[in-house]
């Protein structure tokens, strides 16, 4: 990290001070869950006496927040908005990560600006070539236990695997974090997911996150902040803590939290003793500062101050997943909502041509090390390409020292830089047309890492290089299946909790309306009949870091990896005139209808620009993936929900009458014919249809919404703040 050393103890003394003071916050009598006694402490402008719960809007002051290769962009929405200093620069790490593989003039000149930046407001900042972001903020202490910290990025549920509340925020939330410290964040539902029994040899944290994908594949956490707890826990390494909770993304949640204990405090132990070794002290030579955030007195004030969820603290819904049962699982293909137990998929041997070991979610040293021993006196497949990308220079580092590292390159593997790399689309090793490839990242979405008719699994270290040995998915052989449970589903229930309560989705109470914000929206309906619909769909992660790429071109290639006609459809439907009433309190567009967890995935906020670039001004669906719903609400798109209008429309037109095989003829994307009014001050919708109209309901959005839709989103919300105060 290029930190001047003059400020070390400064930085060591801000950070015991910030948790000490934080910890001994007074605690509130109405009982709260361990998420909410977090948010708690982190929570700013609260009136007085008032108990954070789930649901509630508050403003945050988080201890960190992190941003990576998308810090180009923050620092122009933070310049954009007038801003110009930073409002605490021990709150900000800088960390790139993501395209680290291009070397190309216009890539270095941005991590050269992105640099000098940091180093002119005095920012934490990781080079290119030191590791993922995510790994960094553990092994650095930025994500620690009892505290708050979020990131540029969907994955930052993995700090939940040491204790710390990790959540995703997006660019424009950086930037005004950046320019006032604070943002805006609703606490979520939250979730217990009680573990029991213990792993059986061979099977790995990997498998215990796959297989919730696949056997929790309802929707159970969408939205929720998740609570990990039970006997089984402690059996869990912190490794693979981590990789659980950094696919609690992949599951729908917003948060996943482990709880602080012994395990936990031991590795904070081992690792506080290689930290005080790393530092050469010696009788002769004094020793350096302690690091700044992993230390004795911030070890000792973790035993002294536990937190703990209170007993009749309230929780949506209660999961149980019993770990004795569970075998190893493969994800896939392209969708982590499908998992497959290993034995059963064994036996159709799919043939792969790719192989990766990459990643923030299973390339640390205990994943290395798996993989090694499993490839150890054996060959990569002659046809097969096995790309290794350690988390950090510190993990592969070590396994290095270790001689795992070389185990692998010795049997033909592929050695890639420290960074993201494949999991993003990036760089070299990508999918093409027509192959199959088994990975231990996290998202095996259509197109993700490379071409769209692709097919993707993802599985534990040790089968991924099993897989690239044998040339098709496979255990290792030294997986005993005589160890293993039977093959059948693992055993999993849901106790509906007493106190779990779901707000109504929409309500009977009308809406004041803020000058400046349309009494309706209206327009052409067109209807994608799909669930889960990611954010690569609608915005290909290969667009994502063109910094200057314009809002005209966003139109273009919009649902480009779902449906290459979409951007046409749209344009030629704003082309004809709306038969709907037009006045200026009107607001007219395309209305986007489509399934449940839309906008499900990355943190990438093109996915909503680029739809409100191409004249869509509200999109309905049965549910949002929250980190697009954010998305959506900072930029000025209207989100609705109506799961009535779904159904009908599914029902009409899609396939079979089910989401996923597009319309009755198979096309992606339905031109219904349909025109549709949204009333935003009573909710109510009309659908107008040759057949006639019929009425449906939604919520309508509240003041803080609206505001931003007429600011033109939280960067123009952020200047009139700016210019308020001055």
């Amino acid at each position: 990290m290029n930190r001047l050393p003059t400020l070390r103890a400064r930085r060591q003394q801000f950070a015991v001070l910030r948790f000490l003071a934080t910890a001994a916050t007074s605690r509130p009598t109405v009982p709260q869950t361990l998420i909410e006694k977090v948010v708690q402490k982190y929570a700013v402008d609260l009136p007085a006496g008032r108990v954070v719960r789930a649901g509630d809007y508050v403003m945050i002051r988080p201890e960190h927040v992190m941003t990576h290769d998308n810090t180009g962009p923050v620092i122009s929405k933070f310049k954009s908005v007038g801003a110009t200093k930073i409002a605490n620069p021990r709150q900000l790490v800088f960390t790139l990560d993501h395209d680290v593989q291009n070397k190309s003039e216009k890539n270095l000149a941005k991590y050269l600006r992105i640099e000098q930046f940091a180093r002119e407001h005095d920012i934490d900042f990781y080079p290119a070539g030191r590791g993922i972001g995510h790994q960094i903020l553990i092994e650095e202490g930025y994500a620690f236990p009892y505290t708050l910290t979020v990131a540029s990025d969907s994955h930052s549920n993995m700090y939940g695997g040491v204790g710390c509340v990790g959540t995703p925020i997006v660019r424009t939330d950086a930037a005004a974090l950046w320019a006032t410290g604070k943002t805006w964040w609703q606490v979520p539902r939250v979730i217990k997911v009680e573990f029991k029994g213990k792993l059986s040899p061979g099977v790995t944290g990997k498998d215990v996150i796959v297989a919730l994908c696949g056997s929790f594949n309802k929707d159970e956490v969408l939205n929720a902040a998740i609570e990990f707890t039970g006997e089984g826990v402690a059996g869990l390494s912190i490794d693979d803590r981590l990789t659980i909770a950094n696919m609690t993304t992949e599951w729908g949640a917003l948060a996943g939290v482990f709880p602080v204990d012994q395990t936990l405090l031991d590795w904070y132990e081992r690792t506080l003793k290689k930290l005080e070794f790393s530092m050469f002290a010696s009788k002769s030579i004094p020793p350096l500062p302690e690091h700044p955030r992993i230390n004795r007195r911030r070890l000792d004030a973790l035993r002294a101050m536990p937190l703990t969820s209170d007993s009749g603290a309230e929780y949506a819904s209660h999961l149980h997943f019993d770990l004795s049962t569970l075998v190893p699982h493969v994800s896939g293909p392209n969708s982590v909502k499908v998992s497959t137990p290993l034995p059963k998929l064994e036996e159709a041997r799919i043939p792969i041509q790719k192989a990766y070991l990459v990643s923030c979610t299973n390339s640390r040293v205990s994943d290395i090390a798996a993989a090694a021993a499993v490839m150890k006196g054996n060959n990569v497949a002659p046809d097969v390409q096995f790309y290794i990308a350690a988390a950090s220079s510190v993990v592969q580092q070590e396994s290095e020292r270790l001689g795992d590292w070389d185990v692998l390159i010795a049997a033909g593997a592929k050695v890639l830089p420290a960074g993201c790399g494949p999991c993003i689309g990036l760089g070299v090793g990508l999918l093409e047309e027509g192959e199959t490839g088994i990975s231990a990242t996290n998202r095996n979405y259509k197109g993700r890492m490379g071409h769209p008719k692709a097919q993707a699994y993802l599985a534990s270290p040790a089968v991924v290089a099993a897989s690239a040995i044998k040339g098709h998915i496979c255990g290792p052989d030294s997986l005993d299946e005589n160890r293993l449970p039977t093959t059948s589903a693992p055993s999993f229930h849901t106790a509906q909790t007493e106190s779990g309560t779901v707000a109504p989705a929409t309500s009977d109470m009308e809406e004041s309306l803020l000058p400046g914000f349309p009494e309706s929206f209206s327009g052409h309906l067109l209807f994608v009949p799909q669930d889960n619909l990611s954010t690569d769909a609608l915005y290909p992660g290969k667009y994502t870091y063109q910094d200057d790429i314009t809002l005209e071109r966003q139109a273009e290639v919009v649902m480009e990896n779902y449906d290459t006609s979409f951007a046409g459809t749209v344009s030629s439907l704003l082309k004809e005139r709306s038969p709907l009433s037009e006045s200026a309190n009107t607001k007219h567009g395309v209305v986007l209808v489509s399934g449940y967890n839309f906008g499900t995935g990355s943190s990438r906020e093109q996915a909503a620009t680029a739809l409100k670039a191409a004249g869509i001004p509200v999109v309905v669906a049965g549910s949002f993936g929250d980190i697009f719903k954010r998305n959506a609400i900072n930029n000025g798109l209207i989100c609705l929900e109506s799961p009535e209008l779904v159904g009908d429309l599914t029902e009409m037109y899609a396939k079979d009458g089910r989401r996923g095989a597009g319309g009755r003829d198979g096309e992606l994307t339905v031109n219904t014919g349909h025109m549709i009014w949204l009333n935003m001050r009573d909710g109510n919708v009309s659908v107008n249809s040759p057949r006639g109209e019929k009425k449906y309901k939604v919520r309508p959005v509240g003041a803080s919404v609206q505001e931003l839709w007429i600011c033109g989103g939280l960067e123009g919300y952020i200047l009139k703040s700016i210019q308020a105060q001055v």
